[in-house]
């Protein structure tokens, strides 16, 4: 409504529109200066925004406005949309002067002379009846949903601000967190969390990920009023308007404390079994060590307590038989130590089907004249990366087996093929299956061969320790091995092994061969702190003309270093006490004696693993008399330092 006060209207149609203006109650009319300054004031006015005329006549309309309006320029927008298009037409929260708000429709109407030149502007709001009462049925409605929400007890709900700040609270939230609606209401959901989790910011991260996934879910400690804690499952979720613009969060918090009790108690009764089962397995496998031990210990015993009584032409047999004995001992704790993967690895590229191929004679030894061999294996097989020696001990262990399960002769197949699918880890895998054709395996039992000492033969027919040795193999080289077997149609164990990074024919083999012997006396400081297995190192080198000097540590074996004494070799036990042990040793020793080799013997320890990647070359205790004497030849040859440099490891075994 355009609102005109020409200076040439007569003085009766001037009272006549002012009548007309004043008499209007529903409608605040009211005029501004072209700067915005109020230049009259209608009842209408009056009764809306509570000013009186001589209250408000000379002031600037913007007070009307809220603070953020004046703060983001909308008085300003309203008058030069107004002047540049005609009119403003809007909606908005206004402010009376007691500071209360009301929603208003507000029509704008620059005011202009004949001339076009702006004189001021015709203002005219009014209360929007109609979209207040759609506001109090959408307040209702909230309402109800409110109460809605106030009635859940066993969800804490309620809405955080952008920044964290409770801004609703149900009875629910009351009756888990213990805060009442009163008490916390505008304090940051921090409260919640326990110290650690503050420190390390926690309630940050949880409104910062919601807010760009759009929603947070975590389970952790949370705290009640009382100071108590209890286990929650947290939900928030991110709260945006139309555009898109974040107006705070939805948290929802349940209580589980004694869902995760339940869950606890559960974890402890499998533990609780699962240690049962390990005992067991422990008293199984302690049982089957002390029962072969003490058969290979008795027949040690009976042959040498026979040997100090026998007469010269009987001596060699009961010698033979204890070292018998003492052969399958060790032969027993590398088995162990092979199920257990503890045992030191010494790997190589090789071609496997040439290694197969090549074990004929080997495995037909294994086997008996009744047993027919079969290899199947693939052309352009990948090379594998692997221990040879432990994989032949591995396949004469299968070979036995399948003997036995075949007391009427059969088939022993072998056969080998590229894997793409992914085994224990492995992309790319060499499958190796061992077949028979024998009775078979229950499978009520099928899940145990691979435990130490379980056998399904009778007692004294095996050790059961071939298929644990089998499977701690594949397990330590990286692969893995399964079993499928059914009774009265053989089984068939396979085992996947890593494929080689690199081709078999462009890598040198590790294991080479030994250098041709030589009679050349040696100068050997000899390591060992048990001064038994010292003086059959010493009696050992000594048949064979080498000098020995002995030391009990390696603090003591570096003081005969350090006093400027020659030495060809030092032989060191791996495992001693005291600060330094053999490693040590030989590290010091490639430090501050580069030239001087040496040779660590051990039974076994963790430190194996690291003296194979130094490069530094181990024998295994026991040792037998020529493997050491060999081992001796070899770390001394000239060719040793070239095979070093080049990180060839010097086998010896």
């Amino acid at each position: 409504m355009d609102v005109v006060q020409s200076p040439g209207t007569a003085m009766r149609d001037e009272e006549r529109y002012r009548l007309l203006i004043e008499s209007v109650a529903d409608c605040a009319i009211f005029m501004l200066d072209p700067n915005g300054i109020v230049s009259s004031w209608n009842p209408g006015a009056q009764r809306f925004k509570g000013y009186t005329a001589a209250e408000i006549i000379g002031q600037h309309f913007s007070r009307f406005y809220t603070e953020e309006d004046r703060e983001a320029g909308e008085p300003a927008r309203v008058l030069a949309t107004a002047a540049h298009e005609g009119k403003f037409e809007g909606e908005g929260w206004r402010v009376r002067k007691d500071g209360t708000r009301f929603w208003a429709s507000i029509v704008v109407d620059p005011i202009r002379d004949d001339r076009g030149n702006l004189l001021g502007f015709a203002k005219v709001t009014r209360d929007f009846t109609e979209r207040r009462a759609s506001q109090e049925a959408l307040r209702k409605s909230e309402e109800q949903f409110r109460l809605l929400v106030h009635g859940v007890i066993d969800y804490a709900i309620f809405m955080l601000d952008p920044g964290g700040h409770v801004a609703n609270w149900n009875s629910g939230a009351q009756r888990i967190k213990g805060y009442s609606e009163r008490e916390i209401i505008g304090r940051h959901f921090s409260v919640f969390y326990t110290p650690e989790d503050l420190e390390a910011g926690l309630p940050a991260k949880a409104l910062e990920t919601s807010s760009r996934e759009g929603r947070y879910e975590k389970e952790g400690w949370r705290v009640r009023k009382d100071g108590t804690r209890f286990w929650a499952n947290v939900v928030i979720d991110a709260i945006r308007d139309e555009e898109g613009n974040l107006l705070g969060f939805a948290k929802v918090t349940r209580d589980i404390t004694e869902r995760r009790t339940s869950q606890e108690a559960l974890e402890q009764a499998r533990v609780a079994a699962h240690h049962a089962q390990k005992m067991e397995a422990i008293a199984q496998l302690t049982a089957g060590i002390a029962h072969d031990f003490n058969n290979l210990l008795t027949v040690v015993m009976g042959n040498l307590d026979m040997l100090k009584r026998a007469k010269e032409d009987r001596r060699p047999r009961l010698i033979d038989n204890a070292l018998h004995a003492v052969g399958q001992a060790r032969k027993l704790t590398q088995q162990l130590l092979a199920f257990s993967r503890r045992q030191t690895l010494f790997p190589e590229i090789i071609e496997l089907n040439g290694m197969v191929a090549g074990m004929d004679d080997m495995l037909a030894q294994s086997l008996r004249e009744d047993v027919k061999i079969e290899l199947d294996l693939a052309d352009d097989l990948w090379p594998v990366e692997i221990d040879a020696s432990q994989l032949q001990i591995a396949l004469i262990n299968l070979a036995a087996n399948a003997r036995d399960a075949m007391p009427k002769g059969g088939t022993f197949k072998i056969k080998t093929e590229n894997s793409a699918r992914r085994r224990g880890g492995m992309e790319e895998a060499v499958a190796l299956s061992v077949t028979d054709t024998g009775v078979g395996i229950p499978g009520d039992v099928l899940s145990q061969v691979f435990e130490p000492f379980f056998t399904t033969k009778e007692v004294g027919k095996g050790t059961g320790l071939g298929l644990a040795q089998v499977y701690g193999f594949a397990q330590q080289s990286g692969g893995s091995a399964d079993i499928r077997s059914e009774v009265g149609r053989g089984t068939t164990v396979t085992l996947y092994l890593p494929r080689a990074k690199v081709p078999a024919e462009k890598c040198e083999r590790r294991n080479s061969a030994a250098p041709a012997a030589t009679d050349r006396s040696l100068r050997i400081l000899l390591v060992e702190d048990n001064p038994h297995v010292a003086d059959v190192a010493s009696a050992l080198l000594g048949e064979h003309g080498h000098r020995i000097t002995r030391a009990g540590s390696a603090d003591a074996a570096l003081a005969i270093l350090e006093s400027k004494q020659v030495f060809d070799l030092v032989f060191s036990d791996l495992v001693m006490p005291g600060k330094n042990d053999g490693l040590d040793l030989a590290r010091t020793i490639r430090t501050k004696w580069p030239a001087l080799p040496v040779l660590l013997a051990t039974g076994y320890s963790e430190a194996e693993g690291r003296a194979v990647e130094e490069a530094i070359p181990l024998i295994k205790k026991p040792y037998l008399p020529n493997a050491l004497m060999a081992a001796v030849q070899r770390v001394t040859s000239p060719e040793y330092e070239a095979r070093r440099a080049s990180n060839v490891i010097p086998l010896v075994r």
